[in-house]
């Protein structure tokens, strides 16, 4: 996207706090929190001191628009672009449903009358990040970690109808014509192909990255019953809640799929502290493989949004360069 991008203000956010709270409610900031490149998080603070968070989905607000691969934009493609407003109710309803913590929803409008994009209204959970909470007040932050546990029990313990997104497959949607593992396959061979253009050392260990995944793919016995898996889970995307409780966000990416897919993530994501989460139960060869498609992930991903006008185009190279070093490096 090359236009300067436009973002929410308090005029053009006006009418979506009067159909909240009313008309006499007046907007005295909005904040628009960092690090998101799918949508727009704001923090909206009235008069009366009272805050809420909206969401805005738009292409201003995407900074993967125009870098997607294919197929991108297919709503039954398990890894279909993960932003979109029935992405976010149709896994804030799943979540809720089985007992899981997501910031409350207030308002979902896609009418664009209110605002000139899809939005949605929730509550503000202000306790922070249990990254910050882990770091401040280690025994509160274990308290947390011990309830988000429990949390991800209920979530991966739940019978899922099929493999596929969330909001798709509760919506009526067909599950793909492919298995779990299959569709992993397939995303990770995509994220080779996007790297061996873009960095030299991809492209000559092209043949050995493809050999690794394949057997580890070769290596997997088939599976039928998933999980609800939020994909990228971290202590940054936990929020604690005014009881200590953990709420989860970023939550559009919600998927019936293999719960290994969660762990792999959150034992990168949370260090030391995923000893917390661990779940002795796990089939350790699909562990070693989606760990690996994990690396190309996260090889793939970056690039492709270092080459937009992201602002923190650096830190996305960096993190492709550590995990296409990984991924060389990795034991199949």
């Amino acid at each position: 996207m090359t236009a300067a991008r436009k973002f929410a203000d308090a005029e053009n956010l006006t009418p979506v706090m009067r159909e909240v709270f009313g008309t006499d409610r007046r907007i005295v900031a909005v904040d628009r929190l960092p690090n998101g490149t799918k949508k727009g998080v704001y923090r909206v603070t009235l008069d009366d001191g009272m805050s809420t968070i909206v969401y805005v989905w738009n292409a201003d607000e995407d900074y993967w628009d125009g870098l997607l691969p294919d197929g991108h934009d297919d709503p039954s493609n398990p890894f279909a672009h993960a932003s979109g407003i029935e992405f976010f109710a149709g896994a804030t309803h799943r979540l809720e449903a089985i007992g899981a913590r997501s910031p409350r929803l207030v308002l979902a409008d896609r009418s664009k009358n209110l605002y000139p994009a899809d939005i949605a209204v929730t509550e503000d959970v202000r306790g922070g990040t249990l990254e910050a909470l882990l770091e401040r007040d280690p025994d509160a932050g274990r308290r947390t970690l011990a309830q988000l546990s429990d949390m991800l029990g209920y979530m991966h313990a739940y019978r899922a109808p099929a493999f596929g997104r969330v909001a798709w497959i509760d919506g009526g949607g067909a599950p793909p014509d492919t298995t779990c593992e299959q569709a992993y396959l397939e995303r990770a061979l995509v994220n080779i192909a996007t790297a061996v253009p873009r960095d030299a050392r991809a492209a000559q260990g092209e043949a050995m990255l493809e050999e690794k995944l394949r057997t580890l793919h070769a290596a997997l016995e088939p599976r039928a019953e998933f999980g609800v898996v939020h994909g990228e889970l971290c202590a940054g995307h936990t929020l604690v809640g005014p009881d200590g409780e953990p709420v989860i966000i970023d939550i559009e990416g919600l998927m019936y799929s293999d719960i290994e897919v969660e762990h792999c993530w959150m034992r990168m994501r949370f260090g030391p502290h995923y000893e917390a989460l661990r779940n002795p139960n796990l089939d350790p060869r699909r562990v070693e493989y989606y760990q690996y498609v994990m690396h190309l992930d996260l090889v793939g991903g970056p690039l492709r949004i270092a080459e937009g006008d992201f602002p923190n185009r650096e830190w996305m190279l960096d993190v492709a360069d550590f995990h296409l070093q990984s991924a060389l490096a990795y034991e199949a």
